[in-house]
């Protein structure tokens, strides 16, 4: 069960998303919390589900050479669980959203190439279950959170 957050789990969380190789000593300090009071904090956030992991975070550098895209997606309903597993499965997906309008989803793809990125939707496009598409490439990112 998800618990409250004080805002000393907030500042933690934040500084985490920053960087979650930064040391535990420097993210004491920062907070002004004892090392030993910051690891409990940790340990409590990934008990209580809100930490789940920690991943990799591309360069600005490297994700800024990659080609981006927004893939709309309408899926036959009946088959939905069966494309969400499918496109799961494409690691070139960054994250896939639900959303509500005209399309039902709406995938983020980074690849190296156009070319990689036009296979992609191919693929996608022929996913059984997978209705329609509408794909938007991303020209440049002003910012991101």
């Amino acid at each position: 069960m998800v618990k409250m957050m004080n805002s000393t789990d907030t500042k933690l969380l934040s500084l985490l998303r920053e960087n979650a190789r930064r040391s535990t000593s420097d993210l004491a300090r920062a907070l002004g919390v004892s090392r030993s009071t910051l690891q409990s904090r940790i340990k409590k956030l990934e008990q209580q589900g809100i930490i789940k992991g920690y991943t990799v975070e591309y360069s600005e550098e490297y994700e800024n050479r990659l080609v981006s895209a927004h893939v709309l997606i309408t899926v036959h309903q009946k088959l939905t669980a069966r494309t969400n597993r499918e496109l799961h499965a494409i690691p070139q997906i960054k994250s896939l959203h639900a959303i509500s309008g005209d399309f039902d989803l709406i995938a983020v793809l980074l690849t190296e190439t156009t070319e990689e990125l036009s296979a992609i939707l191919d693929k996608i496009g022929n996913l059984e279950g997978v209705e329609r598409t509408n794909s938007s490439f991303i020209l440049e990112t002003k910012f991101t959170r």
